[in-house]
């Protein structure tokens, strides 16, 4: 009997563990959003939100602000929550290909979805959040 339910849990955990290695290299993609130098950055979400989807937007925004205050204000980066069960955004929603809930930071040609990161930092540590912000978007402010 213990042999079964080992057996079964670690069945378990190793589906697990594929299906997330899939979701994780799958969402970290480059594609073209818009021809502008600026950086945009969108977070999609659904109507119905808990408190780590309601963090994840708080979170990102304070980030920006902190981080990139002149830029923020003047609009060179810009932050976007978009609520995907809202029809009136369907058309943003199918042009930057989503499906589900996102953090993209988009400038030009790049895309670079971070809904893992916002996920995992925002309510237990937004600073690595920020930190993965910056990673994501400084490179696209110095080009």
């Amino acid at each position: 009997m213990k042999k079964l339910i080992f057996t079964s849990v670690m069945f378990f955990l190793l589906t697990s563990f594929f299906t997330v290695s899939a979701i994780k290299t799958e969402k970290k993609t480059e594609s073209t959003i818009s021809s502008s130098s600026k950086v945009e950055v969108y977070y999609f979400h659904f109507t119905r939100r808990c408190a780590t989807c309601k963090a994840v937007e708080t979170e990102t925004q304070k980030a920006l602000e902190a981080l990139y205050p002149s830029q923020f204000k003047s609009g060179k980066i810009s932050f976007k929550s978009v609520n995907m069960d809202d029809k009136g955004n369907k058309a943003l929603v199918d042009k930057c290909k989503v499906e589900g809930q996102a953090l993209l930071v988009t400038s030009g040609n790049k895309r670079v979805d971070l809904i893992d990161a916002g996920f995992m930092y925002a309510r237990t540590n937004p600073e690595k959040l920020k930190t993965e912000l910056k990673k994501a978007i400084d490179p696209l402010i110095t080009k």
